[in-house]
């Protein structure tokens, strides 16, 4: 069964060895951020690495609680008009979006985690209500 948030097993082909390769050569502030999402630090909640979504690969992606968090820097070079399509497709798939530069990662990182503490914590409570 696929979802519609899943690409397509043609697009997957396509996608798979890039999502490797850039899990395998993440940069510093990806990898500073992942030492604080890995292993459900975060309130227990499963975040997944360079996760496709589409034709989009998210940096970190959790299903459990339909949270995307990007860290922005230069492979994040879209135009605002292609990062509007492609924010806009991810929240019409039901997921929220939560972003950071890399600078904010790489100099404030108890800062960006306390926000992603945050939003995890809402985004479970709502769960809950539901």
């Amino acid at each position: 069964m696929r979802y519609g948030w899943q690409p397509t097993p043609y697009l997957w082909q396509k996608l798979k060895p890039l999502a490797r390769q850039m899990r395998h050569k993440p940069t510093a502030a990806e990898m500073k951020l992942w030492q604080h999402v890995r292993n459900r630090q975060i309130r227990g909640v499963k975040f997944r690495r360079q996760f496709a979504i589409g034709r989009f690969i998210t940096d970190f992606c959790s299903l459990q609680i339909w949270l995307i968090i990007e860290v922005d820097g230069a492979s994040h070079d879209y135009t605002q008009e292609q990062d509007a399509i492609w924010q806009e497709f991810l929240e019409s798939c039901g997921f929220e979006v939560i972003r950071f530069t890399n600078l904010e990662v790489l100099n404030t990182l108890n800062s960006v985690a306390d926000v992603i503490e945050g939003v995890v914590l809402r985004k479970l409570i709502e769960i809950d209500e539901e």
